[in-house]
């Protein structure tokens, strides 16, 4: 009869027409114990498991590089092989500190995606934005691309096939460089696009000043030699000097006494610079015409270091040096204190980290007065550190260099959560004011009162 529905059939045995006797999936299990799975679906690995494949495959990874590294570093004699290192250091240093960068902006993300900071509306960020899990995605193919590149560097260059070692650092450069300009949607084309957007804006701040502006353009400050070392990278590879001896010589096109290394240097701090200045323009707030009197004293320290390539050492000792100093001093104390006071605002130490779920880090480090303690100090030696590594007397000293660049990185990864949520503050706040002077009624309102009187 239509309209009638059929009985639904609760036995394991499902018929249908002129077909065999079909069993069910879930009674066949029942019948085998519930062992054995039936479809592919059910004998994939567990997500656990196939976590834990990843990272012995990424241990066995690592132990390998280091084993070819270290085996072809030693197949180099003893008068070359810190000549080789440097060499070799100089072209892979950049990207694996960038690499660095993109794993703490990573945490970075995860802590406010985890608090009740809105990182996405402090930097006007789309539903399309890259979160916390697709940066540490992006930095960790960038940890496994660049050492490997490096490492075959190290065995072929050892091995005596120097043209072979030589397009390495070349091919890795070159695909960056196509990842980063790719024009198709492909690899979070937005999200680069919002990053090239963004790198045309600090160079040329003709524009109003957004927060993204500013906030990049303070991390480029603290890649300075990074951008540096870029260059030097590649102006070698443009001039084909790569794997030679030519990195020591001072009249090389790239050598030490280049003009191009303290203008890459100071590059960042002048586009901060500018920035503060047409921020002075649009608002004419002090406050930023101080902030750029800030940037403009990391000028004098990087060429006042650079002196020391082209002047006498008894004059770079006697009068040059001390100016140095001087200006270190100058430029480290007024960056301390502008971060602390400007940059931070005293009272997010008491909110930091606050998770909206119960969390670990919570009970750490929420209301701590060691926290507080531990930036405002950190912070201080850092700032010197990094104006120490300007020094040119340290510019071959690699290991020093790395370890002082990363640390700075390290500070600017601390930086950034007390100056985004800074922000954060400041806009619920000004929400706050909008909507409370929306709620109070009008003065002609309250003197007229209610129009629903008859005449």
């Amino acid at each position: 009869m239509i309209g009638v529905p059929l009985p639904v059939s609760t036995s394991p045995i499902l018929r249908r027409a002129g077909s065999k006797p079909v069993f069910s999936d879930q009674k066949v299990n029942e019948m085998k114990g519930g062992s054995i799975p039936m479809h592919g679906a059910a004998i994939m690995p567990s997500p656990v498991l196939l976590w834990r494949f990843k990272v012995l495959l990424f241990l066995v990874w690592g132990i390998s590089c280091c084993k070819i590294g270290w085996d072809s570093v030693m197949r180099m004699s003893a008068d070359l092989r810190d000549l080789f290192l440097y060499e070799a250091f100089l072209y892979y240093n950049p990207l694996l500190l960038v690499t660095l960068m993109v794993w703490l902006w990573g945490v970075n993300l995860w802590v406010f995606a985890q608090s009740s900071v809105s990182y996405a509306k402090v930097f006007d960020l789309d539903h399309t934005h890259l979160t916390y899990r697709e940066i540490w995605k992006c930095s960790t193919w960038m940890t496994i691309i660049v050492p490997t590149s490096m490492t075959a560097y190290l065995y072929l260059y050892s091995h005596g096939e120097v043209s072979l070692a030589a397009s390495q650092p070349v091919m890795l450069y070159t695909v960056m460089l196509m990842l980063l300009v790719f024009p198709f949607d492909i690899f979070y084309l937005s999200s680069r696009y919002y990053l090239l957007r963004t790198l045309w804006r600090i160079i040329l701040p003709l524009q109003a000043i957004t927060f993204s502006d500013f906030f990049l353009a303070d991390i480029l400050t603290s890649m300075s030699k990074v951008l540096s070392d870029l260059e030097r990278s590649v102006c070698r590879m443009v001039n084909r000097q790569v794997a030679t001896i030519a990195w020591f010589e001072a009249d090389s096109i790239c050598g030490s006494h280049s003009l191009a290394i303290p203008l890459v240097l100071v590059f960042p701090y002048l586009c901060r610079f500018f920035q503060c200045l047409r921020q002075y323009k649009d608002t004419k707030e002090k406050t930023s015409f101080l902030n750029a009197l800030k940037y403009s004293t990391a000028v004098p320290v990087i060429f006042l270091s650079a002196l020391k390539y082209h002047v006498f050492p008894n004059k770079w000792t006697n009068f040059y040096r001390p100016l140095w100093l001087l200006s270190s001093v100058i430029n480290s104390l007024y960056s301390f204190y502008w971060d602390i006071a400007r940059d931070w605002d005293l009272s997010v130490f008491t909110r930091i980290f606050k998770f909206k779920n119960p969390h670990r880090c919570t009970s750490l480090l929420y209301g701590r007065i060691w926290v507080f303690y531990w930036v405002i100090g950190s912070n201080l030696i850092l700032r010197c550190t990094w104006t120490y590594k300007l020094s040119a007397h340290l510019r071959h000293n690699y290991l020093t260099v790395f370890t002082i660049t990363a640390l700075e990185i390290s500070r600017r990864f601390q930086w950034i959560f007390f100056r985004v949520e800074n922000e954060w503050n400041k806009m619920t706040a000004k929400q706050s004011i909008e909507l409370s002077t929306e709620d109070v009624p009008k003065e002609e309102d309250r003197l007229l009162g209610p129009a629903s009187h008859s005449m």
